[in-house]
């Protein structure tokens, strides 16, 4: 496997739901464009995003939500980009078909009690379920890199909890140490950067509560039996 030299992934840019969560329940989710501020937000990341390329080829995989692509013209990384192939495996956790706030909001309460790995929204996903796709997701880069052709870098146009369920799957870090961490901003990005075999994260996601990646259930404060 030629594996690429940096793997990068970025937080689509504030879309408008992010400012009025009433879209949501006239406009689907995939449909919801960026902000002006979003984009502006996007082209500020692709400015890093072609720092960390440094003139060397990627390719891209997007989610088929319309705020990532236009997180990612907004990049504008123009020739560098070698290849650009919709992955639905990158989409956002799947909440409802057309979202009613106040329970969309209810549910959140009981997510945060229940634990944002395990807990399934009713109609949608749990963070398990993207867990899933993201490993499968994982075999078919694995396919990709073992091309000769292969550019040097990747980069995923994505959300922020796709971003830590893949790092979560590619580190091996536990459910207890994924629960403790928050989400990227909008149009953040995280790069795994490759030192011989080995990869490490740039810069740790933000953390809500303290924990490590061993930390399992068993450390957790209250167990019920």
């Amino acid at each position: 496997m030629s594996a690429p030299r940096k793997i990068i992934m970025i937080r689509h840019g504030q879309s408008a739901a992010n400012v009025d969560q009433t879209l949501y329940n006239r406009i689907p989710d995939y449909r919801i464009p960026l902000t002006e501020l979003g984009v502006a937000q996007a082209r500020a990341a692709g400015e890093r995003v072609r720092r960390q390329l440094d003139g060397q080829k990627v390719c891209v995989y997007v989610s088929p939500y319309l705020r990532a692509y236009q997180t990612l013209e907004a990049l504008n990384l123009g020739d560098l980009v070698e290849r650009t192939i919709e992955e639905p495996r990158l989409r956002e956790q799947d909440w409802a078909n057309f979202q009613n706030p106040a329970e969309i909001a209810d549910q959140k309460e009981l997510r945060n009690a229940y634990g944002h790995f395990f807990y399934r929204f009713r109609e949608g996903e749990s963070g398990s379920d993207v867990y899933d796709r993201v490993s499968s997701f994982m075999e078919t880069l694995y396919r990709h890199w073992s091309k000769p052709d292969y550019a040097p870098n990747t980069l995923l146009v994505t959300h922020g909890l796709t971003m830590r369920l893949f790092c979560m799957r590619w580190f091996h870090w536990s459910v207890e140490y994924f629960e403790s961490l928050n989400n990227p901003e909008n149009a953040e990005v995280r790069t795994l950067i490759r030192t011989g075999q080995q990869y490490a994260l740039d810069s740790n996601f933000a953390q809500w509560t303290q924990a490590d990646p061993s930390k399992t259930v068993l450390d957790a404060p209250d167990h019920i039996w």
